[in-house]
């Protein structure tokens, strides 16, 4: 499978190639042989199979894009919650004058650190942006490969690393514990706009885990179906090697004076 992903293009050539050659050959049969008849079944058959292959192929397109608009979902929900802490930090934390607020700040200071001092969630924000599931099915991957090593075992690394990512842990940090619930009821009573703002916080940081999770299931679905664009692969060969069938057939029906000779 490997060698099919790294080498397409050769091996649309060589298969189209062959095909020529093998029409060049069926030449010197006249029009309704049966080798044109086995011919023509023979393009029916595999451009059935390409076609269908396609069709597949374009519904794995559609969650190749999916993934796109989730990932942008979650980097958006990482924007708004990195700004809505920085600026109740800004705000209310410099320095924190009641006792309540400096439970607030305690708690949005933790669940920043949860996130950005975490190296798994930015790392796999980041892959699944740079990194595609199949990135290395390019046509002229191979001389990519050649050419950049390096670069090539740096993004497969990056993809085992994004493989490996589980958003759970995360899980195990709530905005709204007994002793910050407090302080939200206590501040709603004192100064409503701080706690209407970790609210918002809270939400902003709810919001983040719920998308991170969804492109981390977006991502496995992806990988887990990834070779369906290999037996894609593989019907454009078969197709590429037939296509040329076809042609000759309607060559020879068209000029029978020159090729229909007995």
């Amino acid at each position: 499978m490997i060698f099919i992903a790294d080498n397409q293009l050769l091996l649309l050539i060589a298969f189209f190639l062959t095909g020529c050659g093998a029409t060049a050959f069926l030449f010197r049969k006249p029009a309704g042989h049966k080798a044109w008849k086995i011919a023509d079944l023979t393009w029916v058959l595999l451009g059935g199979f390409g076609a269908i292959t396609a069709m597949i192929a374009g519904i794995y397109s559609a969650d190749s894009s999916r993934i796109d608009r989730q990932i942008d979902i979650a980097f958006a929900a990482t924007t708004a919650f990195d700004r809505d802490a920085a600026r109740f930090r800004l705000r209310f934390c410099d320095p924190a004058y009641d006792r309540d607020i400096a439970t607030l700040c305690e708690k949005v200071e933790f669940l920043s650190a949860s996130t950005a001092g975490n190296a798994d969630l930015p790392l796999f924000l980041a892959v699944t942006r740079d990194v595609a599931p199949l990135q290395s099915l390019s046509f002229w991957g191979r001389a990519k490969a050649e050419e950049m090593p390096d670069d090539m075992q740096a993004m497969h690394d990056k993809r085992s690393k994004a493989d490996d990512f589980d958003p759970a842990p995360f899980l195990i940090f709530t905005t709204l514990d007994d002793t910050t619930r407090a302080a939200v009821q206590n501040m709603q009573r004192k100064v409503p706009t701080i706690a209407a703002d970790y609210l918002i916080i809270a939400r902003a940081y709810d919001d983040l885990i719920a998308q991170v999770q969804q492109l981390k299931r977006e991502w496995d679905i992806l990988q887990d179906n990834a070779h369906i664009l290999l037996f894609q692969i593989i019907a454009i060969c078969l197709v590429s090697f037939a296509a040329p069938f076809r042609l000759g057939k309607s060559i020879v029906e068209l000029r029978p004076g020159k090729f229909n000779a007995k």
